[in-house]
């Protein structure tokens, strides 16, 4: 089992930054990819992001590519999400889940990308952070 501690949260204004952390503990050997995902009440969550660790292959939701970056340092065992022009339909909780599947994301070809990042392929997850964008 992998432990997952997001942070970096917070409240912003439109336009601006974010950078969210998520620290992996206990089995990482596991973590074979990690995704960023999102949840809005009312809404169904999301993916937003995610890394392959064994080649680093990366995938985005359509609306914040060109926005958001993720990236990772194994030796802390850390990914990060940058968050930059942030938007109010940005506003979320902001989950990490780590995954034993080597490619992050899963062809879809009801996406304009032809990509999903699928939660349901990912087994552990972080309590969650929330993220506000004010207009």
């Amino acid at each position: 089992e992998v432990q997952l501690v997001e942070s970096g949260g917070g409240l912003v204004q439109a336009g601006g930054s974010l950078r969210l952390s998520c620290v992996a503990s206990g089995s990482t050997f596991d973590a074979v990819s990690i995704g960023w995902f999102r949840q809005v009440p009312g809404k169904e969550r999301e993916g937003v992001s995610c890394i392959s660790n064994s080649d680093g292959s990366t995938d985005y939701l359509d609306s914040v590519k060109g926005r958001f970056t993720i990236s990772s340092d194994n030796a802390k065992n850390t990914v990060y999400l940058q968050m930059n022009s942030l938007k109010p339909e940005d506003t979320g909780v902001y989950y990490c889940a780590a995954s034993d599947i080597e490619k992050c994301y899963t062809n879809y070809t009801g996406s304009p990308s032809g990509t999903i990042i699928l939660g349901v392929l990912y087994d552990d997850w972080g309590q969650g952070i929330q993220v506000t964008v004010s207009s």
